[in-house]
């Protein structure tokens, strides 16, 4: 990083949003070394001062869920260009999912992990272990001893907990160390042989349909299995009108289950695959315009937590083989905010308050992070700045991520974080921001 001397930094005359005090006004922000030390109108004694009239001050944005394919297929991504994509998107903290060759399945391979992460990256990247050895879904990992090594939580992402036993001893570690397990919904008996969502536009390109009866299997198997255990259930990538009900009168009832929803299940349908073809092709699968809106409305009542990317960087060659043998998944750590300021935030579809909540305090608080997602005295100086009109263009030439597997290249977007600090260090910023103390074009 370029520039960084001194000491004390004075965010001065943005509009602070917190989600999780509902603080909405404009006011300055102090920093001292790594956290926020004094928050309020007309703060001096900044070394370093940023000027943010006109834009957005929100906490650090927490992505939490994340391949970084490192280690073991570096050459789709690495631990350095995924924190970068994550800074450039206004990203300071995401979770890496443990399916990377090896599976981060013991100590030894999250210490690796951790050493390799305290050496390159640039924003925060907490691990997640894996549930079952391998991922395999056989035998349950050491829970304990990965927690103390540093996981924040337990999926076997990109695979499904078939064995509901399994799931069930899961549920019970889950309760005994306060660390939820995050599931990837899909019964692979259901899913087996699918390309797209079952319906008018997988009959009409004569490929096998995946019923959203693969997810829902699923997520009702562990909502009753959370309830009975007491055990907290996260459900990954949500697509469904059906999961969203059942997770909703979960909630209702008590039961500890929360659910993140990607941009682009909320942005996209199975009728997208016509004109944009494999990079529409992800698990689950895109549905239809009522799954979609009814994901909407979960985010926007509060039933879906978080809104994650499930950014998967693929390799050119793997995408672009025909959508019966294309890699599922799509890149999103630096499309996301722009995508949900264009389509749902300016149109009034969700509120800013609901997004900025969805990326701050709700993913911090279920996943452990006590001094992340706030913007409040005593809390780290994990910050992000939007400006709301930035008009800009996706082009993934300009990406830090290795992966350019996106349906959303070319697309013309309203809102954009323009800086990105860690830890009270400016890791990304736009060229053309004012920095006064630091050195234009600060960047990761």
């Amino acid at each position: 990083m370029k520039g960084w001397i001194k000491t004390k930094t004075l965010i001065k005359g943005g509009r602070l949003i917190d989600p999780a005090s509902k603080f909405n006004n404009i006011t300055d922000i102090l920093i001292d070394q790594n956290k926020i030390i004094a928050i309020g109108p007309d703060l001096t004694d900044g070394e370093i001062v940023i000027d943010a009239r006109g834009k957005l001050v929100v906490p650090g944005l927490i992505d939490v869920h994340v391949h970084l394919r490192d280690p073991g297929q570096t050459y789709k991504e690495d631990i350095a260009s995924g924190a970068k994509a994550a800074a450039q998107g206004g990203f300071t903290t995401i979770a890496c999912m443990p399916n990377t060759i090896p599976v981060i399945d013991s100590p030894e391979k999250v210490n690796n992990l951790i050493k390799q992460i305290e050496k390159v990256a640039c924003v925060n990247i907490l691990p997640m272990g894996a549930i079952t050895l391998e991922s395999e879904g056989r035998a349950l990992t050491d829970f304990r001893a990965l927690k103390k090594a540093g996981v924040i939580a337990f999926s076997d992402d990109g695979k499904v907990v078939q064995n509901a036993e399994l799931m069930y001893r899961a549920l019970i570690r889950s309760k005994e160390l306060g660390l939820p397990i995050s599931q990837h919904a899909e019964d692979l008996y259901l899913s087996s042989g699918t390309v797209i969502n079952d319906g008018e536009i997988a009959f009409r390109l004569g490929v096998k349909g995946d019923t959203d009866l693969s997810e829902s299997i699923i997520v009702a198997r562990d909502i009753l299995l959370a309830a009975h255990t007491g055990g907290h259930i996260h459900i990954e990538h949500i697509s469904s009108e059906a999961t969203v009900a059942m997770i909703r009168e979960a909630k209702a009832k008590g039961t500890k289950v929360t659910a993140e929803v990607t941009p682009h299940h909320l942005l996209l349908t199975d009728e997208d695959v016509l004109k944009l073809g494999a990079n529409c092709k992800m698990r689950p699968p895109l549905r239809t315009k009522r799954d979609m809106e009814s994901l909407r409305q979960g985010l926007a009542d509060g039933t879906i937590d978080c809104i994650a990317t499930d950014h998967a960087p693929h390799a050119v060659e793997e995408k672009n083989v025909g959508l019966l043998n294309a890699a599922n998944g799509i890149v999103g750590l630096e499309t996301a905010v722009g995508l949900i300021l264009t389509y749902l935030v300016h149109p009034g579809i969700i509120s800013i308050e609901n997004a900025l909540a969805a990326w701050t305090y709700k993913p911090a608080q279920i996943f452990g992070m006590e001094t992340k997602g706030r913007l409040a005295e005593g809390f780290d100086a994990d910050i992000t700045i939007i400006d709301l009109d930035k008009d800009w263009t996706v082009d993934t030439e300009l990406f830090y991520s290795k992966g350019k597997n996106t349906p959303f290249d070319g697309c013309k977007l309203k809102g954009k974080a323009i800086l990105t600090m860690v830890a009270g260090k400016v890791v990304w910023a736009e060229e053309n921001f004012n920095l006064e103390g630091v050195s234009n074009g600060t960047d990761a």
